[in-house]
């Protein structure tokens, strides 16, 4: 029995098994077309009616593909032409019985919309809360335009790397992602470096959610301290006054002998012990113990063998931002707008429209705009995949409208000159107390949100770095243990000496974005323009210029 099991031809292919490539190979539809057996009675209207004699010599025909060689070798797979048709295909169940497939793999593709929405979903993460921030740094007009013109190159480039695997001729590239085509051009340094580069944005995005996870915890643990002690917030918090404060944060930290330490005061008691104050703001700190505090609940999550439990929450992403934008909205309506124009030179109140701070902002806009390492898997499950560049333009065009819409909203509301635009935070709900309803929902939504996603972030973490060291996602649970314990340690340490999540996120996004978004894309498309002789130089000129501009990306986020 043993030997029916083995191929005739050995592997030709060295190296990992194609299973282990990735963790998206494993989703497609190609890899994983159920195969003919022998023709049985059929669990259909008609009992008695049997498997078409076409259907069984195709059957034959694949059984003798599989003989030929292992099913992790592609070149001596069966072609499309061996593969039964749709309405040949059926799932057999060890007794003998069939049942027959419906749909095809045409009904588990997404329409445009839904495709559209995927795109918009999975790249509305955490840089939107540093949207304002970012534009603050750049300065009101020199930021919308920078806003506008990244999301224009960031387009772009993603364009680029969707086509890339359609340029390489003669070579089955229907289930490759971009780090094969980097492989395929630049060798192992391509597979590698953008696997590297992959990670430092997982990593990154992982760094910053511990930072605001600790953020959210403090301030939902303050708010509720706060309401059951029956205890306000004092005026000693330096903002603004009335029924819609906002606070300057960095104010405080500026005056910290005047404050308790993790921030603000938390209040004075009204009649309750100050001691329990003292106790509390001990015990439940912003950057002491919250941080640790967090270690107890997601390391051991971390270490499940499967992230599928944690996919069932990744809706929460999409609840979260639409109340976002509510809030946003909501907040603006009652602050108003507060805007003066100084073109060059910032006053006490507001800050200049054109700053030379501005490369903060584009490494924000690098990572809220980055999705290219995951651009192929999604568009795969394109319908009509005819419309996949304008599906992607569209929701590129979303995406820029809802930054827009929060951070010129944020930071025209911001309440000059009663406070200085310069408050503007790198998190914006840092600007509203803990005391706020409103604000602490938010935070709320968003603690369970990052609480379900940091998981999945590590899963995919796991996945690329043992896949490829390993060949295995799960060599073993020592070496699992081990890695998270590294990712942890790194949020920890970053929420505990740096929780500037601007900072983070400008550092990481223009790092990753340097491969993955302006170098590799740019010569990639280069060299297959090249090697078809159709490279002129005014494509040359402006994809050598994309590349310079990476670099300097990086380079300046060093200087700022």
């Amino acid at each position: 029995m043993e030997e029916d099991c083995k191929p005739l031809l050995s592997s030709v292919r060295t190296g990992e098994s194609y299973c282990h490539r990735g963790s998206t190979d494993s989703l497609d539809s190609k890899a994983k077309r159920p195969f003919h057996v022998e023709p049985k009675n059929i669990v259909e209207d008609a009992p008695q009616e049997r498997v078409s004699a076409e259907a069984a010599i195709l059957n034959s025909r694949v059984h003798y593909y599989g003989r030929l060689t292992g099913s992790s070798d592609r070149l001596l797979s069966p072609p499309d032409h061996v593969i039964p048709r749709p309405e040949e295909i059926y799932i057999y169940s060890p007794l003998g019985t069939a049942f027959k497939v419906t749909g095809g793999d045409h009904s588990s593709k997404n329409p445009s919309i839904v495709t559209i929405f995927a795109i918009w979903n999975t790249m509305m993460g955490t840089s939107i809360l540093s949207i304002p921030w970012g534009i603050k740094q750049a300065g009101f007009t020199l930021g919308i335009l920078i806003l506008s013109s990244m999301a224009l190159l960031m387009l772009y480039c993603c364009y680029r790397v969707l086509k890339s695997p359609k340029s390489i001729p003669y070579v089955d590239t229907s289930d490759w992602e971009f780090p094969d085509v980097c492989k395929y051009y630049f060798g192992k340094f391509g597979q590698w470096s953008s696997l590297v580069f992959s990670m430092v944005s997982l990593v990154g995005a992982m760094v910053v959610y511990w930072v605001l996870m600790s953020n959210f915890l403090y301030n939902t643990g303050q708010f509720i301290f706060n309401y059951a002690h029956n205890i306000s917030v004092s005026d000693s918090v330096f903002g603004t006054n009335g029924s819609e404060k906002v606070i300057c944060p960095s104010h405080n930290a500026e005056h910290k002998d005047n404050y308790s330490i993790g921030g603000y005061s938390p209040g004075v008691a009204n009649g309750n012990d100050t001691s329990d104050v003292a106790v509390f703001g001990r015990w439940w700190n912003k950057t002491d113990t919250i941080p640790f505090y967090l270690i107890i609940l997601l390391l051991p999550l971390l270490n499940f063998r499967s992230a599928s439990f944690f996919a069932r929450f990744t809706f929460f992403g999409t609840i979260s931002v639409v109340y976002l934008i509510m809030l946003v909205t909501l907040k603006a309506i009652r602050l108003g707008f507060h805007l003066e124009f100084h073109w060059f030179e910032s006053t006490q109140f507001y800050v200049a429209e054109f700053r030379l701070l501005f490369p903060q902002l584009t490494g924000v806009l690098t990572l809220a705009f980055f999705i290219h390492n995951c651009i192929i898997t999604l568009m795969k499950n394109n319908r009509h995949q005819e419309n996949n560049v304008r599906d992607l333009s569209v929701a590129y065009l979303l995406v820029g409208l809802t930054y827009l819409y929060v951070g010129v909203l944020i930071f025209a509301a911001f309440p000059a000159p009663l406070l200085s635009k310069d408050c503007i935070e790198p998190n914006f709900l840092d600007n509203f107390p803990s005391s706020d309803v409103l604000v602490f929902v938010a935070r709320t939504c968003l603690l369970f949100q990052m609480t379900s996603v940091y998981p999945l972030l590590g899963y995919l973490v796991r996945v690329q770095i043992m896949g490829q060291i390993f060949g295995n996602h799960y060599p073993s649970f020592f070496h699992v243990l081990s890695l998270n314990i590294v990712i942890v340690g790194a949020g920890v340490l970053m929420a505990r000496f740096y929780p500037n999540i601007g900072s983070i996120i400008r550092y990481s996004g223009a790092t990753c974005g340097l491969a993955l978004v302006f170098v590799f894309p740019a010569l990639v498309h280069m060299i297959s323009l090249k090697r078809q002789g159709e490279l002129r130089w005014p494509s040359a000129l402006f994809h050598s210029l994309l590349i310079l501009l990476g670099v300097a990306n990086v380079i300046a986020q060093f200087f700022m």
